[in-house]
């Protein structure tokens, strides 16, 4: 049986049918059109399908659709405005913090939530709050160095 979920997906309303139990990362990816989350290992421990619900870090391929009902849901679609990238997003490409880019959608809404949290973290915050999300390519310090830049590049914009 189908059960309407009604949540904000980047800012704007949205309601769709699913069963109980289908993951968030499939309903954002087939049903909404939002594919910057993706499949990874299907077991959370990669971090390539990490969006924000309520402003938290969550694993969307372990989380059932219906637990995000009447919530805020943030996907790396989410975080340009009008043109303009978010500054985590800019830092990421001048400090060339992806190769594949495969992670970089998780690696960098992990940035955005340490960064909602703590907008001036030292390099071993920095290094605990993304150990959660895996790079395969190897981009570690440059992504440490793009996260570093972002949080003073926000805190200067105010």
């Amino acid at each position: 049986m189908s059960d309407t979920i009604s949540f904000r997906l980047n800012g704007e309303p949205v309601q769709i049918k699913a069963e109980s139990g289908r993951r968030l990362l499939w309903a954002l990816r087939t049903d909404l059109g939002k594919t910057g989350a993706k499949y990874g290992c299907g077991h959370g421990y990669c971090g390539a399908c990490t969006v924000l619900v309520g402003g938290r870090s969550v694993r969307s391929c372990l989380l059932p659709v219906e637990e995000v009902q009447g919530k805020d849901v943030l996907t790396i679609e989410g975080l340009e405005r009008e043109g303009r990238l978010h500054p985590i997003q800019q830092a990421f490409l001048e400090h060339d913090a992806l190769q594949c880019g495969f992670c970089t959608s998780g690696m960098i809404l992990q940035a955005y939530a340490l960064l909602a949290a703590n907008p001036a973290p030292s390099e071993a915050d920095i290094v605990t709050a993304m150990d959660p999300n895996l790079c395969r390519c190897g981009a570690h310090v440059r992504i440490i160095r793009a996260i570093q830049a972002a949080a003073t590049a926000m805190r200067k914009a105010g």
